[in-house]
């Protein structure tokens, strides 16, 4: 058996050290508490909404590539504020315009092993999107853009299909702009046909309605009609059975007394059968309008169904024609294009003064209706250009690719030359300014059309000389054709394959 003797002094020591132990345990982990916290508060703040006045319906998003946060605008400013996490290195998100082709607020991967992407909202067909995700603080993903969860949620909530994203290296905002080559609507004529056109289709539904309401009137009249008929005819046959019965009990009676009683009986059942057929005949003849009634109304309603689908066909196109334009102008094709309802209405030809100097790319966007007027804005990217050349517009130095000076968010100096230097035909402004109205926009870029741009797309403009390894990483899908199953939800066909799927391209 052993024995320990301890000293008391050093036990005492032993204590008091153990005792200075806990407490720096106990400090550390309440600096490690106020650190977290601290970061909490710094996140809470970052994710900012504005409080101090209604926020409208969002016109635009821009995301910062170097700040790693995304930035929401309607017609008076910023609204919605969070943090981003981009694509990682070799996967970097492409800076450039975009906008939101589909949304769906519970999306699966099928990618990259089934990934949880919830309130994914789309800005290429190739796999590149917005959507709630985990935020390391620094770029980690695939491609897309992460953002918090809960403000992905929010975002989701309020945006719209074609609500343009803009993806700047930098940091950008949009600054009001005034120039006589920006388009100023003639919207009222097309206002009033389309207001005619949604009167029209409502009256033609009320129409509709109403017909179908008598018809379905006439339909249970002659219902009735048709019963009191029906039991009036199986009544005589009835009585036409006892008629038949009684004749051969008249026949076959064995006495007097037997054959004056049956022929009593017949009397009876042959009067009441006369009165039978009376009933009969008059209820067939009250019978027959009632069914040519219900004729004419099946008619009626039929043709006015097919006015409500004419009417509404047209109303739906007359409002259709209301929805905001994209026009995109590149300085490498000279060629101007027009987008409605994501799909191409018009292109033509443009001047560009000094074609071999680079442009920019400027994106400028109808905010709000001021009058007869329309307040436009600008965000200036600068850089894309395919050849390099680092004479750029704006004057900003862009040399050694330095991010932080890559974008222009507050000089309109380069926007307004790229505009002095671009010359539209006449018939193309004419026919843009009888479609230009408030989320309108003009995209003047260096760049050519993306092959990312096609049917069921807004304009995607990648800048070429940015990273763009989240796009290159993947493969555009198939040109689909967007069409709306009897559930309200959209079908996909490939045209090289004719047939129907229900499910997204790949990502």
């Amino acid at each position: 058996m052993k024995s320990y003797i301890v000293n008391p002094r050093c036990e005492r020591t032993g204590k008091r050290t153990a005792l200075r132990i806990a407490q720096i345990a106990l400090a550390s982990l309440a600096v490690l508490i106020a650190a977290d916290d601290l970061a909490n508060a710094a996140k809470r703040r970052t994710e900012q909404s504005v409080a101090s006045r209604p926020a409208g319906e969002p016109i635009m998003a821009i995301v910062s590539l170097r700040d790693q946060q995304i930035t929401v605008y309607d017609d008076q400013g910023w609204m919605m504020r969070a943090p981003v996490s981009s694509g990682q290195k070799g996967r970097e998100t492409p800076a450039g315009v975009f906008s939101v082709l589909q949304k769906e607020a519970e999306h699966y991967s099928n990618m990259y092993d089934d990934a949880y992407m919830p309130h994914m909202q789309r800005l290429t067909w190739s796999g590149i999107a917005i959507h709630g995700g985990p935020l390391p603080g620094y770029p980690a993903s695939h491609g897309c853009i992460r953002m918090p969860y809960d403000f992905a949620e929010r975002l989701f909530d309020v945006t719209k299909l074609g609500m343009r994203l803009i993806v700047a290296p930098g940091s950008a905002m949009p600054v009001a702009i005034d120039h006589p080559a920006l388009f100023q609507s003639k919207i009222g004529p097309r206002v009033a046909a389309a207001l005619a056109a949604a009167a029209e289709a409502d009256e033609a539904t009320k129409k509709a309605d109403q017909a179908r309401l008598v018809a379905a009137t006439a339909f249970r009249e002659s219902t009735l009609s048709m019963a009191s008929v029906r039991k009036t005819g199986n009544l005589k046959f009835k009585a036409e059975t006892q008629l038949a019965a009684t004749e051969r009990a008249i026949a076959s009676a064995s006495s007097s007394e037997a054959k004056e009683q049956a022929e009593d009986a017949k009397a009876k059942i042959t009067a009441r059968i006369g009165e039978l057929e009376t009933q009969l005949t008059a209820g067939k003849a009250e019978l027959q309008p009632k069914l040519d009634a219900v004729a004419a109304a099946r008619d009626a309603a039929a043709a006015a169904e097919r006015a409500r689908v004419v009417a509404a066909d047209a109303s739906r196109r007359a409002a259709r024609d209301l929805r905001p334009v994209s026009v995109f102008i590149s300085r490498k094709t000279q060629r101007l294009y027009v987008r409605q309802a994501f799909q191409p209405i018009r292109e033509a030809p443009v001047t560009i003064q000094d074609a071999d100097r680079p442009i920019g790319t400027h994106i400028f966007t109808a905010m709000e209706r001021n009058g007869d007027a329309i307040r436009w804005s600008v965000v200036s990217l600068v850089g894309g250009s395919p050849d390099g050349n680092e004479d750029h517009p704006t004057g900003s130095a862009h040399k050694g690719r330095d991010k932080s000076v890559a974008v222009v968010p507050s000089d309109t100096k380069g926007a307004k030359a790229a505009l002095d230097r671009i010359t539209i035909p006449q018939d193309a402004l004419e026919f843009i300014a009888e479609k230009v109205s408030p989320r309108s926009s003009l995209i003047v870029s260096d760049e050519a059309l993306s092959s990312e741009t096609g049917n069921g797309t807004e304009f995607v403009v990648p800048l070429s000389n940015e990273p763009q390894g989240g796009l290159k990483m993947r493969h555009p899908s198939p040109q689909v054709e967007v069409r709306y199953d009897r559930m309200g939800g959209p079908s996909w066909r490939s045209p090289s394959v004719g047939q129907y799927f229900n499910r997204w391209p790949r990502f």
